[in-house]
């Protein structure tokens, strides 16, 4: 058996915390998510993997989806409605009340909708690695 080597987290945390405008030298993973959720123009979408690849931890995508899901009583507020799956389904639509909030909130962004999947999703993709 050969033994694990110990990596630090050090890195990668100074990655995250490197994504904060607000100055705070600490932040959660979930804060961390609503500050890349706040930068999401009106009119795109992303998804719960970009912003995770965009904090560094690709692997982290339904972490992402359980921020989200945590988002509606957040202040300043998160729209989270511009969080969609790697596919464009409005996925997380069954954790707003109703659930068909979230396609009304998009389409009040100007995003169509049809049968609970972002049209021309590519198009609006918004990648925050790109843009941040």
């Amino acid at each position: 058996m050969v033994p694990r080597k110990k990596t630090s987290n050090k890195a990668a945390r100074e990655k995250l915390t490197a994504v904060m405008p607000s100055g705070k030298k600490e932040a959660s993973f979930f804060e961390l998510v609503f500050e890349v959720a706040r930068q999401i123009p009106k009119g795109r979408v992303t998804s719960y993997g970009a912003i995770a690849a965009c904090l560094g931890t690709k692997l982290s995508a339904r972490m992402v989806g359980w921020a989200m899901n945590a988002a509606g009583s957040v202040k300043p507020k998160v729209p989270a409605h511009r969080v969609v799956n790697r596919n464009g389904m409005l996925s997380g639509k069954h954790h707003f009340n109703p659930p068909s909030k979230m396609e009304a909130l998009l389409k009040k962004d100007g995003v169509k909708v049809k049968k609970d999947t972002v049209v021309d999703f590519k198009t609006l993709f918004w990648d925050p690695a790109k843009e941040l």
